[in-house]
């Protein structure tokens, strides 16, 4: 059984909110039950004496200025036949839910919706919305109960709350609209009475408090944040992984580097990468050991160990006359050019890494304060404030207010879109990188021998990337800089909050895609790296310097001047390359690097990559990957 999650309106937290969204049931505290009963109690007094209150004795929004009668007008009507009905203010609550139930589009996924519902009992479990226990307790009961309100996805403006979708929410209380239960559609009050569960009638301001909060918008940015701070890690472990695969320069990633701008997320990067990392034997290579591949030839390997190799590798030797003025450099390196340039920086999508994750982290971060706020804050209107004893005039304890603007959450939702496709892109400029010749230092055309020119290798997963990163970047627009004035004006200026932590939410799906296509062409081209090094090395070790400089490609003849000198340099590398010790990544990427060929074999050539893709994403989208240093 999950844990049963305490509401008590102050203390609910991300994770406890995930853990109701996934199928936890609540319980109500007792101790604050008092004060909900006391609010409820307080309100119901108030309207006896015939104060007049917003949205309990008066109609809402527009309509504040028309206060309820005694009796109904439209019992006078021509030919109208009184009804017994409920009372002025209950139908006025009633109506409130029955007339704003109008939301369109797909439903929210059952985890939004189970979220919402919690939200919204926790909020009006603070005591200021005027709701009674008994209606508490039969959300609490439906909640528990497994009935899920089917809640379109599109309808509000984010301001006065996220008053349409809350009134599919509160109206299968009323036994309207539809509910799932036991993954079966139905209608509410079907779904209610198979659950064992009555309709509730509505008291004073009860639909008011049910319909007017920022639920939908903190439910779906709560499980985009939890979402995101996965993916937040696993960029890091697709970023070490493809540095890896590199063999690229460790430098900019040095805590000391980092203290001198010490943002919060960029210092968490660096150290996470750092820890990722540990172990790696590629990184910080000398330029002159790494060689470059070369298409496999029949004549490429003379051992028969080596004759299974797929590819061949080699390397330019750098002659004497062309030193003039590097002599320093090559004091410290051999005078080979194989895979890696000679400059002492990688591109800014491997060396910026911390930076630019890093201030995508820190979005992240300043969203997680604004919701974790969110989570235990009164979002409904009017407020009320029983025991303000200094209180001389009823709009001193009912105060109208605007607690449900969702402007804290939309603004925090703004910085997130713009920093999503961020994340995507520089995971995309990775894998450029790895598949451009050009850029790959040394690696194969598309991360595949192509010997026959007949394969495309992985040249279209950066295609896919690059869709992907166009159609976040054309989300990243903010709606909350667009209001649109509603409910012919009185609310005249909105948030859009709802609508910008839906497109967050369904953000992280393709950033989540992203990454993936960065694993997967990530791990393609470490094991290039790795084998290209390690049989320069098993070549090196044989101590047969003659078979290494059969892979220099412009080796002088044995008749030229430079002759003895290349011949010494080429021994001084087979000496190097058979004392550097196996090539290998970092533990942690090692382990991720185990976990995609469990699913994803290396491509020698060509193959229906959908499946490939398919078996990634899989991975992704199940947390399967672990992007932590430790085991």
């Amino acid at each position: 059984m999950s844990q049963t999650i305490l509401l008590d309106g102050q203390t609910l937290t991300r994770a406890g909110l995930l853990a109701v969204a996934r199928g936890a049931p609540v319980a109500l505290d007792p101790a604050q039950l008092g004060k909900v009963r006391h609010a409820a109690d307080f309100l119901a007094a108030q309207v006896r004496r015939g104060e007049p209150i917003y949205g309990v004795t008066t109609g809402f929004g527009s309509n504040a200025d028309k206060l309820l009668g005694a009796h109904r007008l439209r019992d006078e009507l021509p030919g109208a036949v009184p009804q017994a009905e409920a009372s002025l203010p209950e139908e006025l609550q009633r109506n409130l839910i029955l007339s704003h139930a109008v939301c369109v589009g797909r439903p929210l996924a059952p985890e939004v919706v189970r979220a919402m519902l919690a939200i919204r009992i926790n909020t009006l479990m603070r005591g200021h919305s005027g709701i009674r226990v008994e209606t508490l307790e039969a959300l609490v009961a439906m909640l528990n109960a497994g009935v899920v309100p089917v809640v379109p996805e599109k309808g509000s403006v984010g301001a006065s709350g996220d008053l349409a979708p809350l009134s599919h929410l509160a109206i299968v209380l009323l036994g309207g609209g539809e509910a799932c239960y036991r993954g079966e559609r139905l209608p509410g009050a079907e779904a209610l009475a198979r659950a064992g569960l009555s309709p509730v009638r509505l008291s004073f301001k009860e639909g008011l408090a049910l319909n007017n909060g920022t639920a939908q918008m903190l439910a779906t940015a709560v499980l985009a944040l939890d979402t995101l701070q996965y993916l937040l890690d696993l960029a890091d472990l697709a970023a070490a992984m493809t540095l890896d695969a590199f063999a690229g320069r460790s430098g900019a990633l040095s805590a000391e580097v980092h203290a001198l701008r010490p943002h919060p997320g960029q210092v968490a990067v660096a150290g996470h990468v750092r820890d990722l990392l540990a172990g790696s034997t590629l990184l910080d290579i000398p330029y002159h050991l790494v060689p470059r591949f070369r298409p496999w030839t029949a004549e490429a390997w003379r051992v028969p160990e080596d004759q299974a190799l797929a590819f061949d590798i080699g390397w330019d030797w750098v002659p004497v006359n062309q030193r003039h003025g590097r002599e320093a450099f090559y004091s410290r390196f051999l005078p080979f050019k194989g895979g890696k340039k000679h400059q002492p920086q990688d591109a800014y999508c491997l060396r910026c890494m911390p930076q630019v994750h890093g201030a995508v982290r820190d979005a992240w971060a300043q969203a997680c304060r604004v919701v974790d706020i969110e989570l235990n804050a009164v979002t409904d209107n009017p407020l009320i404030f029983p025991d303000h004893v200094d209180a001389r005039f009823i709009e001193e304890q009912v105060i109208s207010a605007g607690h449900f603007h969702g402007m804290p959450l939309a603004l925090a939702m703004s910085y997130l879109k713009a920093a999503i496709p961020v994340l995507a892109s520089i995971a995309e400029r990775r894998i450029a990188k790895l598949v451009d010749p050009a850029t790959n230092d040394g690696l194969p055309a598309f991360l595949t021998g192509n010997e026959d020119g007949t394969d495309s290798g992985l040249m279209i997963v950066q295609y896919t990337a690059a869709a992907l990163v166009n159609d976040l970047a054309t989300r990243a627009h903010p709606a909350s800089v667009y209001s649109v004035p509603t409910s012919a004006n009185a609310e005249d200026h909105v948030s859009m909050g709802t609508n910008e932590a839906r497109h967050v939410l369904e953000m992280t799906e393709d950033l989540g895609h992203v990454l993936a296509l960065e694993l997967y062409v990530a791990g393609q081209a470490l094991d290039y790296r790795q084998e290209m090094l390690n049989a320069a090395r098993r070549l090196a070790m044989r101590g047969d310097w003659q078979a290494l400089a059969g892979k220099i490609a412009n080796a002088p003849r044995e008749d030229h001047p430079q002759h003895p000198v290349f011949v010494a340099e080429v021994r001084a590398l087979t000496e190097a390359l058979a004392a550097a010790g196996d090539f290998h990544a970092g533990a942690a990427v090692r382990r991720a690097h185990a976990l995609l060929r469990g699913q994803v074999s290396f491509l020698h050539r060509d193959r229906s990559l959908d499946g490939d893709v398919r078996r990634v994403v899989k991975l992704v989208r199940q947390r399967r990957f672990e992007p932590a240093a430790t085991s």
